[in-house]
């Protein structure tokens, strides 16, 4: 039996990365797919791969750190599928690099309006219908970044040490709702994302990276789609207000 058949499962920032490889992950354990994100270029290409897996998927287009758009887009799961059983917030951006006092107020608003407000619009909703269901399961994507600092993004490390702190909040909250919501904490992730950063383009700073890791590289995006399937399903069902941390060894040192 495949761990989310016939489970609704919603995901922000699908479409590439982490999120694509939690979509793919969880339409092949037979999960209805709900994907939310920016619309681009790549939008019906995207979907085709993921119908081809589970046709029983939609996109709605959506900016999660817009309050009134993920309202509209968790209606939106409801209506089609008739539950939502499973969420991942998972749309986040790196932001630029600076150091705190050098920043600017745009800098700083940006990442946490998707990274952190954008957790919170998500789980607000979410929360809302699992409530009314009496069941559910909640996972957002934070970072290793959301337990230690790290030099020039204080932007994305207070972000995400928030959304671990949303995550214990929550799970205390709902924990006799039937609702389990854990965190994510990934170490750094060959994406997109990183290969268009410094980091990504940068021999040097990409060796240093790997260096953090006691595996000596960095992960893959499908070793935290396995994480987020064992959390979204009954395997888990005891666990509720933790972090599992996917990060080569990065926090043990």
């Amino acid at each position: 039996m495949q761990k989310l058949e016939n489970k609704t499962v919603f995901i922000t920032g699908g479409f590439s990365g982490i999120g694509n490889a939690c979509v793919i992950a969880a339409a092949n354990e037979g999960a209805n797919i709900a994907i939310a994100d920016m619309k681009s270029e790549t939008t019906d290409e995207v979907m085709e791969e993921v119908k081809k897996v589970n046709p029983r998927a939609i996109f709605i287009e959506c900016d999660v750190s817009v309050f009134a758009q993920v309202q509209t887009a968790i209606e939106k799961v409801v209506s089609t599928f008739g539950t939502l059983d499973v969420a991942l917030n998972n749309a986040g951006i790196a932001g630029e690099p600076n150091k705190i006092g050098d920043m600017t107020e745009h800098a700083w608003l940006k990442v946490i309006g998707i990274n952190l407000n954008g957790v919170f619009n998500g789980m607000k909703h979410e929360l809302a219908q699992m409530a009314k269901q009496k069941n559910g399961v909640i996972i957002n994507m934070a970072s290793i970044l959301g337990k230690v600092g790290f030099a020039t993004s204080a932007h994305y490390v207070a972000a995400k040490h928030g959304v671990i702190g949303l995550t214990q909040t929550a799970a205390l909250e709902y924990a006799l709702e039937g609702i389990r919501i854990n965190a994510i904490c990934p170490g750094f992730i060959e994406t997109p994302l990183i290969a268009k950063s410094d980091i990504g383009t940068n021999p040097e700073i990409k060796q240093h990276i790997i260096d953090l890791h006691p595996m000596k590289r960095m992960g893959k995006s499908e070793e935290i789609a396995k994480g987020f399937i064992f959390l979204a399903c009954d395997d888990s069902s005891f666990i509720t207000g933790t972090t599992l941390e996917i990060d080569g060894g990065f926090l043990a040192e």
